[in-house]
């Protein structure tokens, strides 16, 4: 199954909370990986943000980073082509997503993704609508 994560989701792998044991579940059930480019970048903003309120610690910090940049030699990294940008617009034209959601969807939809994940209630409603499968962790 290709399976295209959203960043709220593929931090879940790297940061023990609610819904991690799900993702690693759905994860491995997949023989593809997913990703947009904009996933990194929003998952270590993330992790800086627990290092800042000391959520985390220096060393935890580096080990999730690491964990991060190896699992992602393993994904398929959509870029910000023209098409995936013009159909982002057509996401935030019809629905009530922020920016970068409606990227996320955009780059599933470019590469195709059987199966889109997040734990965003609009972004799903939005990825729905246009026309992949979905599902809530």
């Amino acid at each position: 199954m290709k399976l295209f994560l959203d960043s709220s989701v593929f931090a879940k792998r790297f940061i023990e909370e609610v819904g991690s044991e799900k993702t690693e579940a759905i994860c491995a059930r997949a023989s593809e990986l997913g990703l947009s480019v904009i996933c990194v970048p929003e998952i270590v903003s993330a992790l800086n943000r627990r290092l800042r309120e000391r959520l985390l610690t220096q060393p935890q910090y580096v080990q999730a980073k690491r964990h991060l940049l190896e699992d992602v030699r393993d994904a398929d990294i959509i870029n910000l082509t023209p098409t995936v940008i013009g159909s982002a617009l057509g996401i935030l034209e019809q629905s009530p997503v922020r920016a970068m959601d409606a990227l996320h969807v955009a780059c599933a939809l470019e590469w195709g993704a059987e199966l889109f994940v997040s734990s965003d209630a609009q972004q799903l409603h939005a990825a729905k609508r246009a026309g992949l499968k979905t599902q809530q962790i």
